[in-house]
């Protein structure tokens, strides 16, 4: 059975930071799985609840560092800061008119059938949350905590951002 003590990376056998290898990852992953399922213990009800509990704490850490926004969100817990708190919603002002402008186009695009334009919109999206991946790895690195702080932040609002186009693209589509 696993150790409940222990954080993400530890069950995964990972070191402690953002850059995954995604392939590790999911190759852990299944081993784990295969190691904790719960029709191993059949025969033993407590056993069975036991890897029940084991099983779901896989899959949450599992979703959680293949994510890139939760996996950032999980290191700076590990710091004891909650970089998506409710009560501190503040985002730069340059990053929330250059997304304001983008929510605009995205309309505009989407008023006008032009999947095209959406989905040019969907790729810059992508191409910004990638780069501002590697610059978090590198706040994170650095233990830049505040700045990492925001770029987790960032970077859960393009999320968002590319899923509500997505939903456009998806709206004309159908």
């Amino acid at each position: 059975m696993i150790d409940f003590t222990h954080n993400h990376f530890e069950l995964f056998a990972l070191p402690v930071r953002f850059a995954v290898d995604a392939a590790v990852l999911e190759e852990r992953y299944r081993a784990l799985q295969r190691d904790v399922h719960p029709d191993r213990h059949a025969g033993d009800p407590a056993a069975q609840r036991q890897a029940l509990q084991a099983a779901a704490r896989v899959n949450e850490a599992y979703r959680t560092l293949k994510d890139p926004v939760e996996r950032g969100r999980y290191l700076l817990q590990l710091q004891g800061v909650d970089a998506l708190a409710e009560t501190d919603t503040a985002l730069s002002r340059d990053f929330l008119e250059t997304e304001l402008a983008r929510r605009e186009a995205a309309a505009d695009a989407e008023t006008a059938g032009d999947v095209a334009a959406l989905e040019a919109i969907l790729a810059a999206i992508r191409r910004e949350s990638a780069a501002r991946e590697v610059a978090l790895a590198e706040r994170l690195d650095a233990r830049d905590i505040a700045q990492a702080r925001d770029a987790v932040r960032e970077l859960k609002f393009l999320q968002k951002v590319a899923a509500d186009v997505d939903a456009m693209i998806a709206e004309i589509d159908a």
